[in-house]
């Protein structure tokens, strides 16, 4: 499998387009609101989204410009991102975005805007700021300079102080459709004969697929085989290793739906009614479960080994 290293600076928005004429018009009506909180499920392209928004605030959407140029380079002086950061000490990335990552915001507020253009803050993965930090953001919240846009990108409102989420504008990006997952594959460089199978697993968020390691998706993949086959145990210690990777809950129900789905065809094909339609119910009960752990922030290992349960079950 191929894949291009791109960035969400760089890459070109796929979908949202309800979402992207929201924004425009807000900001075409001259009442543009100081902040906006940007979230969906990870992959759905919630980080593209709030570059494109930049481009659109700071007249970088003509990819030729020297505003995009800038933008995609890192460099505009109009545009500050705040993300977690390398911890130099311990020669890895941080698990916070911390107070130092956040204080750079006031002094680049105090600054006059490059040309009179608005300034950009992009806040990303906005639910990894800690106590300090989140308050520090509060307070340049709650007394916003003239022509400044926050733009925060965070998997769900319920993963932000209610106080920062009281002083956004929500903007809810949906699940893309086939197609467009399959654009956004293409743009990165996928392999053709690849992309059919990652849209399947991708389930409307390509950028989780994108983002998975090699290795870690084959044991992955080992793991499902051995579930639904009978061979692995819900509780075993290579399953639980797994799951101690950032996006394992993800994975695991991405495939576990993929091989469920797959079954159930097989199955009907053949004739084996009553089977496939226990595979079909264990694949609807799978996707409920994976909602519902997501939306309510449950244990994702307990979730996970609901899910291998249900796989796993004659």
């Amino acid at each position: 499998m191929s894949r291009e290293a791109n960035t969400p600076a760089s890459t070109p928005l796929v979908g949202h387009i309800a979402e992207r004429r929201l924004f425009r018009r807000a900001m075409e009506s001259g009442k543009l609101h100081h902040a906006w909180m940007i979230h969906g499920r990870a992959g759905t392209g919630r980080t593209c989204f709030a570059f494109d928004a930049a481009r659109l605030l700071l007249n970088g959407t003509d990819p030729d410009s020297r505003s995009a140029r800038q933008i995609s380079a890192g460099s505009h002086p109009n545009l500050l991102v705040i993300r977690r950061r390398m911890d130099e000490k311990r020669k890895k990335m941080r698990q916070e975005i911390v107070i130092d990552d956040v204080r750079p915001v006031q002094d680049f507020l105090h600054h006059t805007a490059a040309d009179g253009r608005w300034r950009v803050v992009i806040v990303d993965d906005a639910e990894t700021l800690n106590r300090s930090a989140a308050n520090a953001l509060l307070k340049l919240l709650e007394e916003p300079p003239e022509d400044a846009v926050f733009l925060l990108t965070c998997p769900s409102p319920s993963s932000l102080l209610p106080t920062l989420r009281s002083r956004c504008r929500l903007l809810a990006l949906s699940p893309l459709d086939d197609t467009e997952c399959d654009r956004v594959l293409a743009q990165c460089g996928v392999d053709a004969a690849d992309r059919p199978r990652l849209v399947r697993q991708a389930q409307g968020a390509p950028g989780r697929v994108l983002a998975t390691d090699l290795d870690q998706d084959e044991t992955a993949r080992r793991i499902v085989a051995s579930l639904l086959e009978g061979k692995e145990d819900p509780e075993s210690d290579m399953l639980a290793a797994f799951l101690r990777h950032e996006d394992g809950f993800a994975i695991l129900c991405n495939l576990l739906g993929e091989a469920l789905a797959d079954r159930a065809r097989s199955l009907a094909a053949q004739g084996k009614l009553s089977a496939a339609s226990r595979a079909a119910d264990a694949f609807s009960s799978l996707q409920t479960l994976r909602r519902e752990t997501e939306r309510f922030n449950l244990d994702k290992n307990q979730a996970a080994r609901q899910a291998a349960a249900i796989a796993s079950a004659p």
